[in-house]
């Protein structure tokens, strides 16, 4: 199987969408050997954050010593970045490979495996293939029924916060969809918890203690001395200075959860160094989560997609972009799926724009441009609207570099690579 059909393959069945449940992933687990039960895992779910918390932990364990696979979803501008090994995607071999190996198996099955599915299976078969020491194992929906569930055990759990995302799919309150992520823990392994209302900590504190795992905080109280720029992140966490790669104030957070799974780790026999540590987080990379794109005209990418995202995308609008205005606001360009709360989204990046951006991203499920480009106007935000992504690009980074003010990319992942080839060519010599 060559790197091609592979994808053709793995994609042939998205027209099956999200269909939760355990018995298929199960099923083709059974069938090639149960190559999971060979893995130790460290599981991540949450509404907001995963991404981030999975790259560090990732970067810690691998500056260690040991070999790290990192299961991550979506990917933003190449397939392979969903199944990592140490700092490298999988190659187009090894992917063409494990696919070649679980496609056999899936087509024997009577209730034959969803896209999902079948790229865990795969990313399961690399790993163990591969001989990884551990494998952070980002949940790609919820928990209790996303098919990286499928994993009989762990080391640790990770919960990064609860907010309110996918309401349709998994509740809509932050109890129904904490009860959705606590379907991580497991028997008697340590389940660490982030950020979450009272409702949301009841629920998942109330799982823990019926499946006999200890129930860990983030001790946010003891951070302090926090210093963000767009080279990086400083801070104190207990007492400790800390300082990582990745930017802005929500990092801060992140990171404070990641010491907090290190500790974790270490009380559970994994030893790493503090020397790893510092050099983990040094080198830590995640791609649009305030990202730069550009220093001339300023361009950042911040993948934020939810209302709690949006408002840690604000907070860091105020702390990092308007400190280079003369009146706070920046220029934005915006693209958005239909299916989240974009009307709250709009409402919140309102106040902190002078110019914005609409486009309609590549995706079935992206609101109109134009439709963004109102609820702006209706808020007092000058707005124009792009059919085309390239044009809405080129537009506002020159309208960035015309007014000397940022330009912020945000509302969708699923537009990260397209933005991206856009501002080059926009910014080509």
């Amino acid at each position: 199987m060559t790197y091609r059909k592979a994808l053709e393959y793995i994609h042939s069945v998205s027209w099956k969408g999200s269909r939760p449940g355990l018995s298929r992933i199960a099923e083709l687990c059974e069938r090639l050997g149960h190559p999971e039960d060979r893995l130790r895992f460290i599981h991540v779910a949450g509404t907001n954050g995963k991404g981030s918390t999975s790259a560090m932990l990732a970067s810690i364990l691998g500056a260690a010593g040991y070999r790290v696979g990192l299961f991550t979803s979506p990917f933003v501008e190449r397939f392979n970045e969903r199944i990592m090994l140490g700092r490298r995607p999988i190659t187009n071999r090894d992917l063409a490979c494990a696919t070649e190996l679980v496609r056999a198996q899936a087509e024997q099955m009577e209730d034959s495996p969803t896209e999902f599915e079948l790229i865990t299976a795969i990313a399961f078969v690399y790993y163990a293939r591969a001989g990884c020491d551990w494998v952070v194992l980002e949940c790609g929906l919820g928990g209790r029924l996303d098919s990286t569930n499928v994993i009989s055990t762990s080391v640790l759990s990770i919960i990064t916060g609860i907010a309110l995302d996918h309401c349709a799919i998994l509740g809509d309150t932050t109890a129904k969809i904490a009860a959705e992520k606590a379907g991580i823990i497991k028997p008697g392994v340590p389940v660490l918890f982030g950020e979450g209302d009272a409702d949301a900590e009841a629920v998942i504190r109330a799982e823990a203690a019926r499946r006999g795992s200890p129930y860990v905080r983030v001790p946010f109280d003891k951070i302090s001395d926090v210093s963000v720029s767009l080279d990086g992140t400083r801070f104190r966490f207990e007492g400790e200075p800390v300082r990582v790669a990745l930017r802005g104030l929500y990092q801060v957070r992140n990171t404070a959860l990641v010491l907090t799974a290190v500790r974790l780790l270490r009380e559970s026999g994994c030893g790493i160094p503090t020397a790893a540590v510092r050099q983990g987080l040094a080198r830590a990379r995640w791609k649009a989560r305030f990202e730069i794109l550009s220093r001339e005209p300023l361009v950042v990418y911040d993948g934020a997609h939810n209302p709690q995202g949006i408002a840690g995308a604000a907070e860091n609008i105020r702390a990092l972009l308007s400190p280079r205005t003369p009146d706070g606001r920046v220029e934005m360009l915006m693209g958005v799926m239909a299916d989240k709360e974009y009307a709250r989204m709009i409402g919140i990046l309102a106040p902190y724009a002078s110019h914005v951006t609409t486009v309609t991203p590549h995706n079935a499920r992206s609101l109109d441009a134009a439709d963004a480009a109102r609820l702006f106007s209706d808020r007092g935000v000058e707005a124009e609207a792009y059919a085309e992504l390239a044009e809405g690009v080129a537009a506002a980074a020159a309208h960035a570099a015309q007014t000397g003010r940022p330009l912020l990319c945000l509302g969708s992942l699923y537009m990260y690579a397209d933005v991206k080839a856009a501002l080059k060519a926009a910014l080509a010599p």
